[in-house]
């Protein structure tokens, strides 16, 4: 959340030639509700069914692939993403994140929380998720970056990594 997932994808895709998908408008396009709703009618854990379904459509072809934040820490989940291509970390600070994320009541997880609070919930999610995240084959740190560096920067750890 606040990586900049929706803004380097595209751009990443746009300069790899290849097409850009979001894991989360395919959840939502298929269930015909948003992630919110989602959350809120069937739990976490329907959610992340969808999401590991929508993950692998999506990687089914040569494409850009944003994740959100909690799939790369379901076990299956990231065993369909690895063997589709390279896992791109998207690093920042919680505090950065905050930032980008604004009130983030369109976010499940943050929702109807104090900034504080929100600032906590970011720490444990990252904390939580660290182990997973730490085995993405690239991963670039988006604090203090323009769009065009966090790109140049994957573009170049691809290369090097390939």
């Amino acid at each position: 959340m606040g990586a900049g997932k929706s803004s380097v994808g595209p751009a990443l895709a746009r300069r790899l030639g290849c097409p850009f998908l979001d894991t989360d408008v395919e959840v939502e396009r298929v269930a015909n509700r948003s992630v919110a709703e989602i959350f809120t009618v069937e739990g976490e854990a329907g959610f992340r069914a969808r999401e590991r379904a929508a993950v692998a459509a999506c990687t089914q072809r040569a494409a850009v692939v944003a994740l959100g934040g909690g799939a790369v820490a379901e076990p299956e989940t990231e065993a369909l993403v690895s063997a589709a291509g390279a896992i791109v970390y998207l690093r920042a600070r919680p505090e950065t994140l905050l930032a980008r994320l604004g009130d983030a009541e369109q976010r499940p997880l943050l929702a109807g929380r104090g900034e504080a609070e929100r600032l906590q919930c970011l720490r444990e999610l990252l904390a939580a998720r660290e182990t997973a995240y730490s085995r993405a084959r690239v991963q670039v740190d988006t604090d203090e970056r323009t769009l065009d560096e966090v790109v140049e920067a994957i573009v170049v750890e691809l290369g090097e990594t390939q």
